[in-house]
């Protein structure tokens, strides 16, 4: 049987000895910003507090939990195992705390998003800004990632994303726009130097202007018409990483070549003149996104409320 270096009896305390669990919580915080410093910034609590509820922990354990240097904290074996087994258990105090906060009548807390550049562009800011207003006590963090992570481990409630595979233990919610499009356009002057195209496949011959994902990959144009799909693979002068796409709006309209995007990224710049639709016959539409968190016996309150702000309340 493997041994366990420490007791979780003790621990977890008794009536003669009894383990603080902001001590516990210090040297989570610590473990999971991998520094003192980090903590402090996470918490809102100073390095040497910190350091000192882990020394606590370590005396009541009987065992050193990290190793530290002068530039680094890492955890050690015992460590590592420790909060394994903590942060399942302190999930589970912070969703059974918070039941009680589900009676008050404005939430309290942080209510921590993972969106994609889009989502933060096109149609979030209107929806958050509506959401504290009605719920001032809660305080919302949003992190824009355009890769697929998980969202727990990235230490969010909750996700928006597009079409992709939930994992079995996750609930979708629509949220934004139920259906979006995407458009191509070009400068007016590029098109009076290049000529106007009349089929996708004439994109082979221009310039386009790409997108990459923070995931390396630089998807392919698709194009729909009277039940015909199509995949185009452009080349081009320049390629953006999407969460600075703006750039590559900004590029078309000095006329560097033609850009695909969402629609209603384009639409001020078609509305402008500044660029022209291209290839409009061809523009393909698909669902829009979705709020994924995952399903739990306890869901926080900052989370429920926001769920329920957004769900329609219509039939």
């Amino acid at each position: 049987m493997h041994h366990n270096p420490f007791n979780l009896h003790r621990l977890c305390g008794n009536q003669d000895n009894a383990m603080e669990l902001g001590d516990v919580s210090a040297f989570v915080a610590v473990a999971k910003g991998q520094g003192f410093r980090e903590a402090a910034r996470a918490t809102g609590t100073s390095a040497s507090t910190l350091s000192e509820a882990v020394r606590r922990l370590e005396a009541q354990v009987g065992v050193r939990l990290l190793n530290r240097t002068t530039r680094t904290v890492a955890l050690t074996e015992a460590g590592a195992q420790l909060l394994e087994r903590l942060l399942p258990a302190l999930g589970e105090v912070e969703a059974a705390l918070d039941v009680a906060n589900s009676f008050r009548d404005s939430p309290k807390g942080t209510l921590r998003l993972n969106v994609p550049s889009v989502a933060a562009r096109l149609f979030l800011p209107p929806i958050i800004e509506a959401f504290m207003l009605a719920h001032p006590d809660i305080k919302v963090e949003i992190t824009v990632d355009d890769s697929f992570v998980d969202v727990l481990a990235a230490g969010c409630d909750a996700g928006i994303r597009y079409d992709e595979r939930l994992a079995q233990d996750m609930i979708a919610v629509p949220i934004g726009p139920r259906v979006q499009g995407f458009a191509v356009g070009a400068s007016p002057a590029y098109l009076k130097r290049r000529g106007r195209l009349r089929h996708p496949h004439d994109l082979m011959k221009h310039a386009c202007i790409r997108i990459r994902f923070a995931s390396g990959a630089t998807p392919p144009w698709e194009f729909e018409r009277d039940g015909e799909t199509l995949r185009v693979d452009p080349g081009g002068p320049l390629v953006v990483t999407s969460v600075a796409a703006d750039m590559s709006i900004s590029a078309a309209v000095a006329g560097l070549g033609i850009v695909f995007l969402f629609e209603d990224w384009l639409r001020p710049a078609f509305d402008s003149g500044a660029l022209k639709p291209v290839l409009k016959p061809w523009w393909s539409g698909f669902s829009g996104p979705r709020l994924y968190y995952p399903s739990r016996r306890f869901m926080p309150a900052p989370l429920r409320a926001f769920v329920d702000f957004i769900k329609p309340t219509g039939p």
